[in-house]
């Protein structure tokens, strides 16, 4: 890959006065400058860049009065309070690539929370993420903690690599459950993060890209880009094979300030007006918006508790049952959960567990637990397997039934509420939504690519506050102050929790406010409400997350419904399929065989 130079000369420096996504430019009568929050760069009308950090000295004596322009994603704001001129980023960006490399073809750039790939030609053809930040630098950053280091840790990681893995970068909910087994399997971190540039390198391809060819010159841009070697190395892997050159310019990170500064045409400041104007500028104290607290006061909260817990399923001794009882397994992408039932349908053995990758061994194991549980006048009569390993499962255990989950949620749904109208089911990673006409699914929503109104979402930030997720969960719930953090993904959310903690919200206004954004993400996102009325008046719901006391109150707020969560929301899905087993009419041909107290697949 060619990596350019360009004759940096040296200026006094100039104290950075905000630090802003913004990047600063201005277009003197003889020279021009572009400030960022680190840096200060100038071009010269002989075609030199000078560079110099912000290190507090003054340069008005170098330059004297300059036409200011301000580009970058919160440019618009800062030109306006400067009362200078605003560049759209693809005008600025493309202006400097003709400058630098002009016979480019195409540009690609990442930043904090963006990624872009620009077509050049007569007319530029510029695409961009939307509402998901995975596999930008903030993603990166994400990744490193994950990994106990930095970004620049990441890349001398990945410089010794010797493997490379499969590694989500649509989210980062998704990647870090591809980084976690690989972690437990003992993977070398070097190999972990060489694959999460590569798993960069593909999604801002194949995501952006989405199916047009990216031929000739490549410019590579950005800060990520710019400063991480393993990164670019990964897109040149990526590219290998096709007709492609990758370059990245000395200074990349740069690139759209330098490009407003050869485009810039305001009318000409002295610049000790400019940086008057600039430290004058107050930060938006005002720009998360308060939501209502959850609760008002104690009597709300007293209410609210002693109503939901009107819903709870029984619970037996398995040493006292007698008879028939039923067994209902719901193997997940990443855990499986059981329940036995007796037939007054109380629950005498429960599981939940991570499935360590193994699902058909865990419910081996499970099948086993649960006899080894029941007192010697009890048999498992009846089984039924769901989720993702049902077909797996059912094969190896020979089980009775299996059941796609929707009817296995739905059984259970309905056997706690039978007018439900809605079915809302979020779990660690996946939300589903089931609505209900005349006793039946009428149709199904599932989230696909995101997973930033999940059980993980909060997890991941309640670990970056430093507190376990019950702590996170009272704090949300004393709250009085929670900001709207609106409803995008776990790297965006970064920014907005980030921006609250500046305006001196509290770890439990931040912690309610994300409790709002997951339900909002459930609704809006995966599915697709336009009113509360669209969920009917009997809600049930129910994984995980809905334990969570702030995520239901959100959600009844949002709603205006007063919902039913039962006390065993983690596990409707196997006591839906217990329910299932108990409408089997026939004797079991396995699990009650009298091999399976010591059922293994060793």
């Amino acid at each position: 890959m060619n990596k350019k130079n360009y004759s940096f000369g040296r200026l006094r420096s100039i104290t950075t006065i905000l630090a802003l996504t913004a990047a600063f430019a201005a277009m003197p009568l003889t020279a021009s400058a572009a400030i960022s929050a680190d840096y200060t760069l100038f071009l010269h009308t002989d075609g030199t860049l000078h560079e110099n950090t912000a290190d507090g000295a003054d340069i008005t004596a170098a330059m004297n009065t300059a036409g200011a322009a301000v580009t970058g994603s919160a440019g618009l704001g800062v030109a306006e309070s400067l009362g200078c001129q605003f560049i759209q980023e693809v005008l600025a960006e493309t202006a400097a690539i003709e400058c630098l490399e002009p016979s480019a073809n195409v540009i690609i750039e990442l930043g904090g929370e963006d990624a872009k790939i620009t077509y050049l030609g007569s007319v530029p053809e510029q695409r961009m993420n939307g509402t998901c930040a995975g596999g930008t630098g903030a993603f990166i950053d994400q990744m490193a903690t994950l990994l106990g280091t930095d970004a620049a840790g990441l890349d001398q990681l990945a410089s010794r690599h010797t493997t490379l893995y499969p590694i989500a970068s649509r989210c980062g909910v998704f990647a870090k459950s591809d980084l976690q087994p690989l972690l437990n399997d003992g993977a070398a971190h070097e190999d972990l993060a060489a694959s999460i540039f590569q798993a960069v390198a593909t999604q801002t391809i194949a995501g952006l890209a989405c199916g047009r060819k990216v031929l000739g010159k490549v410019a590579l841009l950005g800060g990520p880009l710019y400063f991480l070697e393993q990164l670019r190395e990964a897109f040149a892997r990526a590219f290998a094979g096709q007709d492609v050159e990758l370059v990245c310019p000395e200074h990349a990170q740069l690139a759209v300030a330098f490009g407003a500064a050869l485009t810039a045409t305001g009318q000409p400041l002295a610049l000790d007006v400019l940086l008057e104007r600039a430290s004058q500028i107050e930060p938006n104290r005002a720009s998360s918006a308060a939501m209502r607290p959850l609760f008002l006061n104690q009597t709300e909260r007293s209410a609210f508790e002693k109503r939901h817990q009107a819903a709870n399923v029984a619970f037996g001794q398995a040493k006292q049952v007698k008879g028939a009882c039923f067994l209902g397994i719901d193997a997940g992408s990443t855990t499986i959960k059981a329940v036995l039932l007796d037939q007054d349908q109380r629950i005498v053995y429960q599981h939940y567990a991570p499935s360590g990758g193994d699902p058909v061994g865990a419910a081996a194991r499970i099948v086993s637990e649960a006899r080894q549980a029941l007192g010697p006048g009890a048999i498992i009569a009846h089984s039924c397997v769901t989720g993702y390993g049902e077909a797996l499962i059912r094969a190896a255990l020979r089980v009775d039934l299996g059941e796609v989950e929707t009817v296995a949620h739905y059984r259970a749904a309905v056997h706690l509420n039978p007018q439900v109208t809605s079915v809302i089911d979020i779990g660690g990673q996946d939300m589903k939504y089931l609505a209900i006409k005349d006793g039946v699914i009428d149709s199904v929503a599932v989230n696909e690519a995101c997973s930033s109104g999940c059980g993980s979402f909060l997890q991941t930030f309640a670990q970056s506050l430093d507190l376990p997720i019950e702590a996170f969960v009272q704090a949300a719930l004393a709250s009085f102050n929670p900001p709207d953090l609106g409803s995008r993904c776990t790297v965006f959310m970064n920014s907005a929790v980030k921006q609250a903690q500046k305006e001196g919200a509290s770890v439990g206004d931040i912690a309610a406010g994300l409790s709002y954004a997951v339900v909002r993400n459930a609704l809006y996102k995966v599915i697709k409400l336009r009113q509360a009325g669209q969920l009917g008046g009997q809600v049930v719901v129910q994984g995980g997350t809905f334990l969570n006391d702030a995520v239901l109150r959100a959600f009844e707020l949002i709603t205006g419904l007063e919902v039913t969560r039962p006390n065993i929301a983690g596990l409707m899905g196997a006591f839906g399929a217990a329910l299932l087993a108990q409408g089997v009419g026939f004797r079991s041909c396995a699990i009650s065989m009298r091999y399976q107290c010591d059922l293994s697949l060793d």
